[in-house]
């Protein structure tokens, strides 16, 4: 028994119930906003009820999912979520930040933040029968599905870009899903996931399209609530999360978490969502800056594949992220993302081209006044270095090669 109630359109306001819909609103396409039944919820459940629970995962916040208990009690679907917070004292005195935390999602099973999502999709497809799971993805999303997948037995099929990172197709491949490189893009590999699906009857995990994929990243703000806001002073200084943006689904989960607080009356100060996107994959952020919901497809090209999407499939209910909680969109070079992915090694955090390009936006909020040292500020790090590591070499120079002496050693040391 959940406490899943229906659906609401984003863009039409349109409301069905569970059994009506699967994916998008059958009106006009605009992405749906699962709705549950909260005044149960306040009925059944105080904050200590859930700050109290011992599952140190995201299935600590079950009663705020639209899923039932998936079970797999030992399996690494049981361990996504609940990432580590880090304060990065030298990061806070090198830009004069009095609060500062970075939320590592590279700790999940698979390393990304996509775990969040699958996880919820993974018990979604277990409740309702669904043989196959499908999806697109440059990488992070299929691992995670496939991670997710194999902990319970549920068959996974990802569709990739072959210009997917080499160890992202790796992951893919040694978690037993059935992967299938396409000579496209991601946009490609989605549209055809999606006409596979109904196809075969395969479940559809795509992100932004499946409203249960936002349902599963909304457990990040619900972590970041009682890891941090529960334990600030109930002033008027909201706190700040730089999160990068592809296909929006991120923000617009992290935003839908917090909103499903406020209207429990748990949340009292709406965090400001500020977006990062690459220059070149700025859909989004252009429709921020036009100061319009309509949004435009561009030719993505950047390092951070992750966040690389032609047209977001999010990407309205990504600019009210924006909108809606006082935050902005900013862009960053592929330079000032490679910077990043160096800067934040000599800290200790390893982080993807995605992950970095958060941290980049607040490197830009800071240089433009946007933040300033007074203000509370988070970044979530998406996902661990490993993933691609050809970018991180882009980020530090080649160790050298020395011949096994002294004398070669204190040559190169200019001893």
């Amino acid at each position: 028994m959940t406490n899943f109630v229906g659906y609401h359109c984003s863009l039409c306001g349109k409301e069905y119930t569970p059994d009506q819909v699967t994916y998008t609103c059958p009106l006009d396409g605009g992405n749906l906003d699962v709705v549950l039944d909260y005044e149960h919820i306040n009925q059944h459940y105080e904050i200590g009820d859930i700050t109290s629970r011992t599952d140190y995962s995201l299935w600590r916040y079950l009663p705020l999912l639209p899923v039932e208990d998936p079970g797999g009690e030992g399996t690494t679907l049981r361990y996504a979520g609940w990432t580590p917070l880090y304060t990065l004292p030298l990061v806070q005195k090198k830009y004069g930040l009095k609060s500062f935390w970075m939320k590592d999602e590279g700790k999940n099973p698979t390393a990304s933040f996509k775990d969040r999502a699958s996880a919820v999709l993974v018990a979604r497809a277990l409740q309702i029968g669904a043989e196959v799971v499908v999806t697109a993805s440059t990488g992070n999303a299929g691992a995670a599905l496939a991670g997710m997948a194999a902990a319970v037995g549920q068959k996974a099929v990802i569709f990739a870009p072959k210009s997917a990172p080499p160890a992202k197709v790796a992951q893919l491949l040694i978690y037993g899903a059935q992967v299938i490189l396409v000579d496209g893009s991601y946009d490609d590999a989605f549209d055809l996931t999606i006409q596979a699906a109904n196809e075969f009857g395969w479940y559809c995990r795509n992100t932004g399209y499946n409203p249960f994929t936002a349902e599963g990243k909304k457990t990040a703000a619900l972590e970041i609530w009682e890891q941090v806001l529960l334990g600030l002073e109930p002033d008027d200084a909201p706190l700040n999360i730089f999160v990068s943006v592809g296909d929006g689904n991120i923000i617009s989960g992290v935003h839908k978490g917090f909103k499903d607080l406020q209207k429990l009356g748990w949340l009292k100060v709406m965090p400001r969502l500020f977006g990062i996107q690459s220059e070149g994959s700025a859909a989004v952020a252009n429709a921020f800056r036009d100061k319009t919901e309509t949004i435009t497809p561009v030719s993505a090209t950047t390092i951070a594949d992750s966040i690389s999407v032609d047209l977001p499939r999010d990407g309205v209910r990504a600019v009210r992220a924006a909108t809606q909680t006082n935050g902005a969109y900013l862009t960053v070079k592929d330079d000032e993302i490679i910077a990043a992915i160096g800067e934040l090694g000599k800290v200790g955090v390893f982080t993807e081209p995605a992950g970095a390009t958060a941290y980049a936006g607040l490197k830009k909020a800071i240089e433009t006044s946007v933040i300033t040292g007074e203000d509370r500020v988070l970044v979530l790090n998406t996902g661990n270095g490993l993933k691609d590591v050809r970018a991180a070499m882009m980020a530090v120079k080649e160790a050298p090669v020395i011949a096994p002496n002294m004398d070669a050693l204190k040559k190169h040391l200019g001893a």
